[in-house]
């Protein structure tokens, strides 16, 4: 079975791509992939894209190598997604991001552990191609309020809510199954207006 993990030479050193992936195709990257579901479903769905998924639970980056192992244009790395984000990805190498369900930390004492912050954003967005875009989607309305303050404040980003065709992650089968609703956000790059 072959191995869809990365192995790191270098903490500090951008991610060489094109020699990962063995090819040039524009990325996909899912910060938090979970067990593997959404990213391989999505890879599958799209073979012309490579498709990173970063993922810092060992055991689940474990399943999601199980399911990755007979796709050519999925790799995954054991990282937390903001480091990778701001520190590995090269600039302007992303097409997609998509943050789904990310922890909401719902205890105030506990906000500052959010992963959508103005820091954040400032790494997708030099991580981010011309018109690349986020998707981001949480099940907790509270947390998709500040999401939405946070993207508002940042002029470098277009902002589009609503559902989107993509399949289905794991949290997001369970949030359904509970009739539990999901809110979604597309944050778009753009040249800011001065």
């Amino acid at each position: 079975m072959p191995c869809r993990l990365i192995e790191l030479d270098s903490l500090t050193d951008r991610l060489d791509l094109q020699r990962i992936f063995g090819r040039k195709a524009p990325l996909h990257v899912d910060l938090g992939c979970g067990d593997g579901s959404f990213l391989c479903a999505l890879a599958q769905r799209m073979p012309d894209k490579n498709f990173l998924g970063i993922e810092r639970l060992l055991n689940r980056v474990r399943t999601s190598a199980r399911k990755a192992a007979g796709l050519e244009n999925v790799r995954l790395l054991r990282m937390e997604s903001f480091y990778a984000v701001r520190y590995l990805l090269p600039a302007e190498c992303v097409e997609r991001f998509y943050l789904l369900f990310p922890d909401p930390w719902p205890k105030r004492r506990h906000h500052r552990r959010r992963i959508v912050t103005p820091d954040f954003l400032s790494s997708i967005h030099a991580a981010l191609q011309k018109g690349g875009s986020i998707y981001i989607a949480t099940d907790d309305v509270d947390y998709f309020g500040i999401i939405k303050e946070v993207a508002e404040s940042d002029r470098r980003f277009a902002i589009s809510e609503g559902d989107v065709d993509l399949p289905l992650s794991r949290f997001g089968l369970i949030f359904r199954q509970k009739g539990a609703s999901s809110h979604w956000l597309e944050l778009r790059k753009i040249s800011p207006v001065k």
